[in-house]
C-alpha cells in the first residue's frame, strides 16, 4: 500500500468515528472500461474514471478499437485486457473473434498485440484463469465454449479445447443451444456454462495447464424449461452461486459442492415486482464485495433488483426495485471498494452511477451520467 492510499483510509477511519470528512483524494481513482455495440472497427472500447470520494464519473475517450467488444475480462496483472468480438464472421470463417489488448501504464489506453477465432460464432462471454494462462469463452451464436491460452507477452493462441453442445433431449425438434457464460470456481478446477438455449448450466473439469475442458458427472443442473440461463455469479463464501435466468425474469441460488464440482437448486425467485405485466427479461447479475446483497437487472422493467442474502443459506429476500434512468440495462458492476454501481443502459445510451448503502444494500443515484454508445459491458481496473 502506497502512502497516499494509507493517508485516504486513515482519513476514512477519522470520519467513521469523528464525523469530520477529509478533503477528498484526487489521486483515489478507479478506471473504468465500457465494452459496446460498435458496429465498426473504427469504434470498440471505452475509458472513463470513477473518482471514489465523490462519486464522480468522467472521460469517455475511445480507448481501443474492435468490432461489438460486448463483453471484456482483465487479466489478473491489470496490464493485459480481452475481449470478444460478437460477429459470426471472422477472417472468412464462420466464427467470432476475440482481442488482446495492452493496457498503457501511462495513459490507460489499449494498444491491440493480436486477433484470434474464437472457435464458435457471436461470442459473447470470456474470463481470464487466475493464473492468466488462458481465455475461457462462452459462443451464444455457435453454441460452443472455447479455451484460448494466453503466451506469456500476452498474446492469444488458437483455441485448444472447443466444445459444441448439442440438446441431450433431441428428439424431432431438437432445440439450439446458445452459450451465454463461462465461470470457474475459486479452485479454477470446475467451469460452469449457463446454456440459454439448452436451460442448463453445464459441469466441467479444467485443467489450466492443457487449456482442456472434459465433461463432469453429473453433467448438469437442468433448469425450468424456458428458464433461459444466461450469467453467474458466485458467493464472496464461495458455498454457493447465483444464476439469473433471462427468459422467465428468475435468479435461481444454487449449493456448489466443491467435492464434485456441481451445483444444486436452493431456490428460485423471481426478479420482478409483483403484479408487473410488461415485457422484460434479464441481463446481469453480481454479488456485493461484502456477502450481504444480490443485485440483478430486468431489460423492459429497466431495474436493479435488490435482495439480501442470508449468508448460512445463501437463499435471498426481495428488498427493492431501482430504476436505472434508462432503457434496457444489460449489464452493471459494483466497483471493488462496494460504494458504487455503474448501470449500463445499452438502449439509451448511458451510464449512472448509483450509491450503495452499505447498512440496507439499498441504491441511491448520485446524478452521475455519462454518455456512451450502446454500452455492452462495464469492468473495473484499479489504478496501481
Amino acid at each position: 500500500m502506497n502512502t497516499k492510499r494509507k493517508i485516504t483510509w486513515i482519513g476514512w477511519i477519522l470520519s467513521v468515528f469523528t464525523g469530520i470528512v477529509p478533503a477528498a483524494d484526487s489521486n483515489r481513482y478507479i478506471n473504468v472500461y465500457v465494452g459496446t455495440y460498435m458496429r465498426t472497427a473504427e469504434k470498440g472500447i471505452f475509458k472513463f474514471r470513477l473518482q471514489l470520494d465523490s462519486g464522480e464519473l468522467s472521460g469517455g475517450e475511445l480507448a481501443g478499437k474492435t468490432i461489438n467488444p460486448s463483453f471484456l475480462s482483465l487479466h489478473p496483472n491489470g496490464q493485459l485486457l480481452y475481449a470478444v468480438s460478437e460477429v459470426s464472421n471472422f477472417n472468412g470463417t464462420k466464427s467470432g473473434a476475440v482481442s488482446a489488448f495492452a493496457v498503457n501504464k501511462e495513459t490507460e489506453k489499449l494498444t491491440l498485440l493480436n486477433q484470434q477465432s474464437s472457435g464458435g460464432g457471436g461470442p459473447c462471454h470470456l474470463i481470464v484463469d487466475a493464473a492468466g494462462k488462458n481465455l475461457l469463452v462462452a459462443d451464444y451464436g455457435g453454441g460452443s465454449v472455447e479455451v484460448v491460452p494466453i503466451l506469456s507477452d500476452g498474446k492469444l493462441k488458437e483455441p485448444s479445447c472447443v466444445i459444441l453442445h448439442k440438446d441431450p433431449e433431441a428428439g424431432a425438434e431438437p432445440r439450439q443451444s446458445h452459450c451465454h457464460s463461462i465461470n470457474l470456481d475459486a479452485s479454477q478446477k470446475y467451469a460452469f456454462v449457463a446454456d440459454l438455449g439448452l436451460d442448463r448450466v453445464f459441469f466441467y473439469k479444467f485443467d489450466a495447464e492443457k487449456g482442456i475442458l472434459t465433461k463432469n458427472e453429473p453433467e448438469a443442473l437442468v433448469l425450468a424449461k424456458g428458464a433461459g440461463p444466461r450469467h453467474l455469479a458466485w458467493h464472496t463464501s464461495g458455498k454457493f452461486a447465483y444464476i439469473i435466468n433471462e427468459l422467465n425474469s428468475t435468479i435461481t441460488v444454487t449449493a456448489f459442492d466443491s467435492e464434485k464440482g456441481t451445483l444444486s437448486e436452493v431456490q428460485t425467485l423471481s426478479t420482478l415486482p409483483e403484479g408487473f405485466s410488461g415485457k422484460s427479461d434479464c441481463a446481469e447479475v453480481v454479488v456485493h464485495p461484502s456477502g450481504r446483497f444480490l443485485y440483478g437487472s430486468n431489460r423492459g422493467h429497466d431495474s436493479i433488483a435488490i435482495f439480501a442474502i442470508d449468508e448460512a443459506t445463501g437463499k435471498l429476500k426481495a428488498l427493492g426495485y431501482e430504476p436505472t434512468q434508462g432503457k434496457t440495462p444489460r449489464n452493471f458492476c459494483i466497483d471493488p471498494s462496494g460504494q458504487y454501481l455503474l448501470a449500463a443502459n445499452q438502449d439509451s445510451n448511458n451510464i449512472v452511477v448509483f450509491r450503495i448503502d452499505s447498512s440496507t444494500g439499498l441504491l441511491k443515484p448520485t446524478g452521475q451520467k455519462a454518455k456512451v454508445s450502446a454500452p455492452t459491458c462495464v469492468k473495473f481496473s484499479p489504478k496501481e
